[in-house]
């Protein structure tokens, strides 16, 4: 079973987690499993919350199934330039799953 990463942002964000299965609004396929801290929507992925993939850090995220542009490398200035991805309005689109889907795919 995933193990949710515990450190000082998860507490910043109020101390609770969820998994998301990432997919391209495009083409439908699956991205990436990402740990989302707190409420609200997915304006940004922290790399290091990104589970199953570790993404080359490059200027622009492309879907890998049929290459639209979903997102821009953007450090987030507030969290000492921690590294995430900016995306796209509208360009993903996410599910909650539970930790125990995860043990196969991980």
């Amino acid at each position: 079973m995933y193990q949710f990463i515990r450190d000082v942002y998860k507490n910043n964000r109020g101390s609770w987690s969820r998994v998301l299965d990432v997919t391209c609004h495009y083409c439908k396929k699956h991205l990436f499993f990402y740990q989302k801290d707190g409420p609200g929507l997915l304006k940004r992925s922290y790399i290091d919350r990104i589970i199953d993939l570790r993404p080359k850090i490059s200027k622009e995220f492309h879907c890998f199934h049929c290459n639209e542009l979903l997102g821009i490398f953007q450090p987030y200035k507030k969290e000492n330039n921690r590294p995430a991805f900016s995306w796209l309005v509208g360009a993903l689109e996410y599910q909650i799953v539970p930790q125990i889907k995860l043990k196969g795919r991980i």
